[in-house]
């Protein structure tokens, strides 16, 4: 097992260059490789790294490097990612993975007959807290998951090749699927143009899991005036609200409705509990670190990653679910791929 490697960064705009900078800092990483087609950006981010060699395109990069990290515009994610693991380079591909099951499933084949690791970056399911969540999840600590709901909003930022959807749903959606270890079978959307005619800017979805039965919202905006980043879990024993901006990122209630054997009514009305809110400790590890360090482990040892090929095709089987849901004005089941290996719920937590 070698002890090190080169990795190359393939797009270093905002993403590439945050992912630049963390794998400098990895001690497994032999050197970084900076990629990128534009002649003033490569400049740029190379002064940023001294001394760190920059390519123009992949192919010319190739030879130099063990493994790829690409973070470029969702629709050149599949031919740069094959690309690179046709000739046995390990990838991490930025979410989202691809921009239909059909080139995400393409990819999973890739990686699986040349033997290398395929990654997606869903960067919030390192976050200490969303981690932190899920085992208080997995113990039971909120009861009977009752709903979950989570908002992400901004002004902008606009993005020429994708939708509101497909630029910050796969956050939530997978971060919903880590909580519950589970897909969910159906989708209802709803979408809307209010800025710029054809994108749509402003969308809500629901999505329902089968096991366990829950039902999760979410609500996108590039159209807000606050920036949000808020996952609220309501539980029948507990509640909890995880908020990436805030300095508490965890907070869980002990709040809910009283005990009844049977439903309200005059002469029984409706109790509440108000209990104590407690903020557990949350390490300050950044995400993007985390996850770039866990990919350089399993290039090292070979071990499927957590957030694979099958986790990065279930997402993108669900953003064109909602996009159908939105066209179509209805409730849409979510057709994954009936290889099982590509249909799985999320593995446990990185180690």
């Amino acid at each position: 097992m070698p002890a090190s490697v080169k990795v190359g960064v393939l797009g270093c705009g905002y993403w590439g260059s945050k992912h630049a900078r963390v794998l400098a800092a990895i001690p497994e990483v032999d050197e970084v490789v900076l990629i990128d087609a534009n002649p003033r950006t490569r400049n740029r981010i190379s002064s940023a790294f001294g001394a760190a060699r920059t390519f123009s395109s992949l192919e010319l990069a190739l030879p130099h490097v063990d493994a790829v990290v690409v973070a470029t515009p969702p629709n050149t994610h599949a031919g740069l990612a094959i690309a690179a693991m046709q000739e046995g380079k390990h990838v991490l591909v930025e979410k989202p993975l691809a921009t239909s099951v059909a080139e995400a499933s393409m990819m999973i084949a890739r990686a699986r007959d040349a033997g290398v690791v395929l990654m997606v970056g869903h960067t919030f399911l390192y976050n200490p807290a969303v981690r932190e969540l899920r085992r208080r999840l997995k113990a039971g600590d909120l009861g009977d998951i009752l709903y979950i709901h989570s908002s992400r909003l901004n002004l902008g930022l606009y993005q020429a090749d994708v939708d509101v959807v497909w630029d910050l749903a796969p956050h939530d959606i997978s971060v919903l699927n880590f909580l519950l270890d589970a897909t969910p079978g159906s989708v209802s959307a709803w979408g809307e143009s209010l800025a710029f005619g054809g994108v749509n800017d402003l969308a809500q979805f629901r999505l329902e899991y089968n096991n366990p039965h829950v039902v999760g919202f979410a609500h996108l905006s590039w159209l807000d005036p606050r920036k949000t980043r808020t996952v609220t879990v309501v539980g029948s024993e507990k509640m909890a609200v995880y908020d990436d901006l805030a300095e508490e990122r965890l907070r869980i209630y002990d709040r809910g409705l009283g005990a009844l054997d049977e439903p309200p009514s005059p002469d029984r009305p409706l109790t509440y509990r108000y209990g104590d809110m407690i903020a557990p400790h949350i390490g300050a590890d950044e995400p993007l670190a985390v996850q770039d360090e866990h990919f350089v482990r399993r290039v090292l040892d070979r071990a499927p990653p957590e957030t694979d090929g099958a986790a990065g095709l279930a997402v993108v089987a669900i953003l064109e679910s909602i996009e159908e849901s939105i066209r179509q004005n209805r409730r849409t089941p979510v057709a994954y791929p009936r290889a099982p290996e590509w249909a799985r719920s999320p593995a446990e937590a990185p180690s």
